[in-house]
């Protein structure tokens, strides 16, 4: 039997267990402090934030934490991210290791700043 996709956040944090919920509500406290404007959504069947469009997606698999702040973040912080599996948009923190919340936090705020720079660019053109 499948199980209905999750409605909300909450929801999504609720199907797992204790201690990936937890990082999945630090993930999501990070966000909404560095991105207080960005609405919650379920996008893909995943959390995600948008500001002016999609911000940033995560989502939770059986070995690792999925971070999707698009290519243009992957690659502005592709020094600090070389130790992790990444691919054009995404990046894999793995459960077995701490996951690195100072730099999700920096990630966020860079794709804030960016967001907010296309939307002043945007409104220029007008």
């Amino acid at each position: 039997m499948k199980t209905a996709p999750p409605r909300n956040i909450d929801e999504y944090i609720a199907g797992f267990p204790r201690d990936v919920r937890e990082i999945l509500q630090e993930i999501r406290d990070i966000i909404k402090k560095a991105a207080p404007d960005a609405e919650e959504a379920i996008k893909y069947q995943i959390p995600t934030f948008v500001l002016n469009g999609n911000l940033v997606h995560f989502a939770a698999f059986q070995k690792h934490i999925g971070f999707y702040p698009t290519q243009s973040a992957i690659q502005e912080f592709k020094d600090e991210l070389s130790s992790y599996e990444s691919a054009k948009g995404s990046v894999q923190f793995p459960l077995d290791k701490s996951v690195p919340f100072s730099l999700i936090r920096k990630i966020v705020r860079f794709r804030v700043m960016e967001t907010r720079a296309k939307m002043a660019a945007r409104k220029k053109k007008k």
